[in-house]
């Protein structure tokens, strides 16, 4: 069940074109912001962010002919759970009831950053459920995990140990944006994160959705599985330690792992690259969608 379009939208942050409701799954109220008709293509936004990441990208992908939803994530912007216990699986049973619920039976599919565990999990546990996938910012599961991936992780035990009412404005730091982000841009991304719900959401998610996952991913668990679902991996040139060198080291021989699996990168981006060069991601999403479905 859901509550009509428009009938509800988030305090803020605003982006023009979107329509905002209400969807009601067991146990979960999940804001949704959606716009535009066609096949659907479902956005799964990163951490600390939530729907408003795609302010600039889903209307890009909508103008192509796209039915684009774009949910707050438990633990994440305008949603709530009746019950703030967090699993591995968790975002992804919530996925699936939402799919259900909107009567949505296919999707292309875009992740970033912490939104990309769960798109993993989708596409390897329920390949018939999406089209296309394209990953952002984040190494395909199949990886083979090297030492210089270690700074990537740097940030981790502050999340892993996180006080509620800590900032996380260093999470957009330099360190992993190409440009400065407007101080405006920044209250925006971090808006949701003054509701002690999703505060208190951090910690959840590192310690029992982020670390098991990583551990998985290390010790081979998706090496042992194929992926079905055409996949394009997107980098920031400037999304460091990840570079095209690094990459051919850790990902050797995809075919082995995947049927369709490629590699592209974006010049001028870092980690955030829906914020330093959002046209350039939804035009390489929906060449994707065209090319590989």
């Amino acid at each position: 069940m859901s509550h009509p379009a428009l009938a509800w939208s988030p305090p803020l942050p605003e982006a023009p074109g979107f329509d905002h409701r209400v969807v009601e799954t067991p146990g979960l109220h999940t804001h949704l912001a959606e716009t535009g008709d066609g096949e659907a293509v479902l956005l799964l936004h990163g951490f600390p962010q939530h729907w408003w990441q795609w302010r600039t990208v889903a209307p890009i992908i909508a103008a192509q002919g796209y039915r684009v939803l774009c949910p707050d994530l438990r633990g994440a912007g305008w949603t709530t759970a009746d019950d703030p216990r967090m699993s591995r699986e968790t975002r992804l049973h919530d996925l699936l009831a939402l799919l259900d619920e909107l009567d949505v039976e296919r999707v292309h599919l875009v992740s970033h950053d912490m939104g990309a565990i769960t798109a993993m999990q989708l596409t390897y546990d329920h390949p018939e459920r999406v089209r296309t996938a394209v990953q952002l910012s984040v190494w395909p599961g199949f990886l083979t995990f090297s030492p210089r991936l270690a700074p990537a992780f740097q940030h981790l035990p502050g999340l892993i140990w996180h006080r509620p009412g800590s900032s996380l404005r260093g999470t957009f730091s330099e360190r992993y944006v190409a440009r400065p982000m407007a101080e405006t841009t920044v209250e925006a991304h971090l808006a949701p994160l003054s509701r002690p719900e999703i505060d208190g959401a951090v910690r959840p998610l590192c310690r029992r959705m982020i670390l098991p996952e990583a551990l998985r991913m290390m010790r081979g668990a998706y090496r042992r599985r194929r992926l079905a679902v055409p996949t394009l991996v997107v980098f920031g040139r400037r999304d460091h330690p990840t570079t095209e060198e690094l990459m051919a080291r850790i990902c050797p021989e995809p075919e082995r792992y995947a049927d369709r699996v490629e590699f592209a990168y974006v010049d001028d981006a870092a980690h955030f690259i829906t914020d330093d060069a959002p046209t350039a991601v939804a035009h390489l999403a929906t060449d994707w969608f065209a090319r590989a479905a």
